[in-house]
């Protein structure tokens, strides 16, 4: 997790350093971290190889510390890479205000469903209009994206230790 973090890191330095009129670089290294945050495996598990079969169950359970479960940290997701994409489609988000801890939601078996199916549809829009974004678009939002991506990655990370923990991860 420390590599995707520093990898991340760099990248962010990267995008807030360059002078290169032409995005294109950037573009496609926004592009290449999403898909490996949301379908592609590379360093790192993503969240859609990240959720697969788990159960409602499973999405619901909680330690006895006040860690969140992973039905919890999806929703959480869901959330942030909701608004951070309606405010890169131009939605003016200069009032919104919001309790950090109000993303983090339980759901019933219909819902986590609903659930996961809704973040994969989010970050598939993400790689799509990451790829549609012209320069102006990214020259603004670029740190958000990458911003974003690791957020994502995090949590991923999380999730895979709490499937861990409880013998709930059998991929390679």
């Amino acid at each position: 997790m420390r590599q995707n973090i520093l990898l991340i890191g760099i990248i962010i330095l990267f995008l807030g350093c360059s002078k290169n009129k032409d995005n294109t670089e950037v573009k496609s290294l926004l592009a290449d971290l999403m898909k490996k945050s949301h379908t592609e495996q590379h360093w790192f598990v993503p969240t859609k190889t990240a959720l697969e079969g788990l159960a409602v169950e499973q999405s619901n359970w909680r330690d006895s510390t006040e860690n969140h479960s992973i039905g919890e940290l999806v929703s959480h997701l869901v959330f942030w890479n909701g608004i951070n994409l309606r405010a890169f489609n131009g939605e003016d988000m200069t009032d919104f205000e919001v309790d950090n801890e109000t993303t983090f939601k339980m759901y019933t078996e219909n819902e986590w469903v609903s659930l996961v199916n809704e973040l994969d549809s989010i970050q598939t829009e993400w790689e799509s209009i990451i790829v549609q974004a012209t320069d102006e678009q990214l020259a603004e939002c670029s740190k958000e994206i990458a911003n974003i991506q690791a957020h994502n990655a995090y949590h991923a990370g999380q999730i895979i230790y709490i499937r861990k923990r409880n013998g709930w991860w059998n991929k390679k």
